[in-house]
Protein backbone atom coordinates (compact mmCIF):
# COMPACT_ATOMS: atom_id res chain seq x y z
CA UNK A 1 0.00 0.00 0.00
CA UNK A 2 1.68 3.72 -0.74
CA UNK A 3 0.62 6.55 0.86
CA UNK A 4 -0.48 9.43 -1.76
CA UNK A 5 -0.94 12.13 0.35
CA UNK A 6 2.22 14.44 0.81
CA UNK A 7 4.59 14.11 3.35
CA UNK A 8 7.13 16.82 4.85
CA UNK A 9 10.78 16.47 6.76
CA UNK A 10 13.67 19.17 6.74
CA UNK A 11 17.09 18.54 7.85
CA UNK A 12 18.28 18.88 11.51
CA UNK A 13 19.31 22.69 10.64
CA UNK A 14 15.73 23.42 8.31
CA UNK A 15 18.34 24.33 5.87
CA UNK A 16 16.92 21.28 3.34
CA UNK A 17 13.18 20.81 3.35
CA UNK A 18 11.37 18.00 1.63
CA UNK A 19 8.07 17.43 -0.15
CA UNK A 20 7.45 13.74 -0.87
CA UNK A 21 4.58 12.59 -2.26
CA UNK A 22 4.66 8.54 -2.82
CA UNK A 23 6.41 7.20 0.81
CA UNK A 24 5.60 3.30 1.20
CA UNK A 25 5.39 2.61 4.67
CA UNK A 26 6.81 -0.55 4.05
CA UNK A 27 10.59 -0.05 4.82
CA UNK A 28 13.57 -1.58 4.48
CA UNK A 29 17.39 -1.75 6.41
CA UNK A 30 20.55 -2.13 4.98
CA UNK A 31 23.33 -3.70 6.29
CA UNK A 32 26.11 -3.05 3.94
CA UNK A 33 29.23 -2.00 4.69
CA UNK A 34 28.76 1.44 3.28
CA UNK A 35 25.53 2.28 5.16
CA UNK A 36 26.87 1.17 8.66
CA UNK A 37 30.11 3.30 7.77
CA UNK A 38 27.73 6.25 7.00
CA UNK A 39 25.23 6.15 9.98
CA UNK A 40 26.49 4.14 12.60
CA UNK A 41 24.22 1.61 11.87
CA UNK A 42 21.86 0.23 9.54
CA UNK A 43 19.91 2.18 7.02
CA UNK A 44 16.35 2.14 7.45
CA UNK A 45 14.79 4.22 5.29
CA UNK A 46 10.86 4.39 3.06
CA UNK A 47 10.80 4.16 -0.28
CA UNK A 48 9.55 7.33 -1.84
CA UNK A 49 9.52 7.04 -5.44
CA UNK A 50 10.50 10.39 -7.88
CA UNK A 51 7.66 12.82 -6.82
CA UNK A 52 9.86 14.43 -4.71
CA UNK A 53 10.57 18.02 -4.28
CA UNK A 54 13.45 19.80 -2.47
CA UNK A 55 13.66 23.38 -0.99
CA UNK A 56 17.09 24.59 -0.07
CA UNK A 57 18.54 21.89 -3.32
CA UNK A 58 21.90 24.53 -2.84
CA UNK A 59 22.87 22.85 0.62
CA UNK A 60 22.26 19.13 -0.56
CA UNK A 61 26.04 17.83 -0.83
CA UNK A 62 25.70 14.35 -3.34
CA UNK A 63 27.82 11.58 -4.10
CA UNK A 64 28.13 7.99 -6.01
CA UNK A 65 28.45 5.52 -3.42
CA UNK A 66 27.98 2.56 -5.80
CA UNK A 67 27.49 1.84 -9.43
CA UNK A 68 23.76 2.32 -9.14
CA UNK A 69 23.64 4.38 -6.42
CA UNK A 70 23.87 8.18 -4.77
CA UNK A 71 23.68 9.52 -1.64
CA UNK A 72 23.00 12.88 -0.12
CA UNK A 73 23.25 14.87 2.89
CA UNK A 74 22.97 18.31 4.27
CA UNK A 75 25.95 20.26 3.57
CA UNK A 76 25.28 22.72 6.92
CA UNK A 77 24.37 19.86 9.31
CA UNK A 78 25.22 16.64 8.22
CA UNK A 79 21.84 15.48 8.04
CA UNK A 80 21.61 12.42 5.70
CA UNK A 81 18.87 13.14 2.96
CA UNK A 82 18.93 9.85 0.56
CA UNK A 83 20.26 7.32 -1.48
CA UNK A 84 18.94 7.80 -4.83
CA UNK A 85 19.22 5.26 -7.67
CA UNK A 86 20.84 5.78 -10.91
CA UNK A 87 18.46 3.76 -13.54
CA UNK A 88 15.02 4.81 -11.87
CA UNK A 89 15.92 8.11 -10.25
CA UNK A 90 13.77 6.62 -7.12
CA UNK A 91 14.63 7.85 -3.77
CA UNK A 92 15.06 5.91 -0.20
CA UNK A 93 14.71 8.64 2.19
CA UNK A 94 15.73 7.70 6.25
CA UNK A 95 12.52 7.05 8.05
CA UNK A 96 13.25 9.00 10.75
CA UNK A 97 12.82 12.45 8.39
CA UNK A 98 8.86 11.20 8.29
CA UNK A 99 8.15 11.99 12.45
CA UNK A 100 4.77 11.60 11.56
CA UNK A 101 4.74 8.16 9.43
CA UNK A 102 2.72 5.47 10.52
CA UNK A 103 1.61 1.80 10.03
CA UNK A 104 5.26 1.35 9.26
CA UNK A 105 6.41 -2.13 8.39
CA UNK A 106 9.82 -3.70 8.27
CA UNK A 107 9.65 -5.38 4.51
CA UNK A 108 13.19 -5.88 3.12
CA UNK A 109 16.83 -6.75 4.68
CA UNK A 110 19.65 -5.63 2.39
CA UNK A 111 23.19 -7.14 2.87
CA UNK A 112 21.67 -9.38 5.52
CA UNK A 113 24.90 -12.07 5.34
CA UNK A 114 26.98 -8.36 6.48
CA UNK A 115 24.67 -7.68 9.33
CA UNK A 116 27.05 -7.75 12.14
CA UNK A 117 26.63 -9.31 15.39
CA UNK A 118 26.38 -6.91 17.69
CA UNK A 119 23.07 -6.36 16.97
CA UNK A 120 19.81 -8.51 15.38
CA UNK A 121 15.86 -7.21 14.99
CA UNK A 122 12.94 -9.69 16.48
CA UNK A 123 11.15 -8.74 13.13
CA UNK A 124 10.19 -10.99 10.30
CA UNK A 125 11.59 -10.15 6.94
CA UNK A 126 12.71 -11.04 3.91
CA UNK A 127 16.65 -10.95 3.09
CA UNK A 128 18.87 -10.62 0.75
CA UNK A 129 22.74 -11.26 0.75
CA UNK A 130 25.42 -9.36 -0.69
CA UNK A 131 25.54 -11.71 -3.98
CA UNK A 132 21.84 -11.17 -4.40
CA UNK A 133 22.51 -7.31 -4.28
CA UNK A 134 25.14 -7.47 -6.47
CA UNK A 135 23.26 -9.94 -8.85
CA UNK A 136 19.85 -7.65 -8.78
CA UNK A 137 22.09 -4.59 -9.80
CA UNK A 138 24.72 -6.31 -12.23
CA UNK A 139 21.96 -5.25 -15.02
CA UNK A 140 21.54 -1.62 -13.86
CA UNK A 141 25.14 -1.06 -14.42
Amino acid sequence: MTVSNTKNAKCLCGSVKIAASDINPKFTVCHCDTCRAWGSGPFFAVQCGTQVSFEGAEHITEYDSSPWACRAFCSKCGTHLYYRLKKTQSYNMPVGLFADMQDLVMEMQYFSDKRPDYYCFSNKSKEMTEAQIYAYFAADV
